[in-house]
């Protein structure tokens, strides 16, 4: 069970081995753990050795905690993440989001590499997640609530704070990237969707879908973070192209396409 002491014993102990408190925290999705090379001063602690994290099990998730400086801000970067078809819970899952929040971090930039189900939408495309649409059945907030670490019922009407998403757009106009807006269907996974499921989640509204990210938000929102989300394009989801889908190709179209997304991050936490 996830507790407010659970969570201050584990940020307290990461703070005693990174050595200062964090403005900034990143999460790293699929293949995009490159961010976390270009550390300044990095500290590096493997998930292993942090009480009440798990070992990410997925290809192009590294499982380690980087502190550092980026861009002259104090930055925590989590390199992989957890995800709730590994056996977790959605609050296990977003422990570690817990824990860079106690640490002082205030705002989260999530990452992930996502199934494009926009028409509009090519693998390569980056793609600010405005809005979500929670399909796993899970919220890391089921159970008892400790005020301590935020509201019963917290409001999710603004889950990816607009000022932080508008930043990130005119740095990416500044550079020349296009960025494009969408909602995030979350969905457990590990099975890819079928066609059919792809159709539904078109007709909810959706324009991408993918398996991890949004009990992260959840978390931060319940604790006052504010939240930038932003999906890579890894390919288009079932149905909607010739060839079968596979995490290899995920992992291929993240690394050709991170460094983008990473150089946008860099300009980004420095304009914060």
């Amino acid at each position: 069970m996830i507790t407010y002491e659970s969570v201050k014993e584990a940020a307290d102990a990461v703070l005693d081995r990174v050595g200062e408190r964090p403005e900034v925290a990143l999460v790293l999705g699929s293949g995009m753990g490159g961010v976390a090379d270009v550390v300044e001063g990095a500290r590096v602690v493997p998930y292993a050795e942090i009480l009440g994290f798990a070992e990410a099990t997925v290809a192009g998730h590294a499982g380690r905690l980087v502190a550092g400086r980026l861009c002259g801000k104090r930055v925590v970067v989590l390199q992989g993440r957890l995800h709730l078809y590994e056996g977790y819970s959605a609050a296990r899952a977003a422990f570690p989001v817990r824990v860079v929040g106690m640490m002082g971090a205030r705002r989260l930039v999530l990452t992930n590499a996502a199934g494009g189900i926009c028409p509009d939408y090519r693998p390569g495309d980056l793609v600010r997640i405005v809005d979500h649409i929670n399909l796993s059945g899970e919220n890391p907030l089921s159970g008892p609530n400790d005020e301590r670490l935020g509201p019963r019922f917290p409001d999710m009407s603004a889950a990816y704070d607009p000022e932080l998403g508008a930043l990130f757009d005119q740095v990416a106009a500044e550079a020349g990237e296009r960025v494009l807006h969408g909602v995030y269907a979350f969905l457990r996974g590990p099975s890819y969707e079928t066609p059919a499921e792809i159709r539904m989640l078109r007709a909810l509204g959706a324009d991408l879908v993918g398996m991890s990210t949004v009990p992260e938000t959840i978390v931060a929102v319940h604790m006052g973070l504010s939240v930038l989300g932003v999906s890579l394009v890894a390919n288009l989801a079932a149905g909607l192209s010739a060839h079968r889908l596979s995490h290899d190709e995920v992992e291929r179209t993240a690394h050709a396409s991170g460094e983008r997304l990473a150089r946008l991050l860099r300009s980004f936490i420095e304009r914060l």
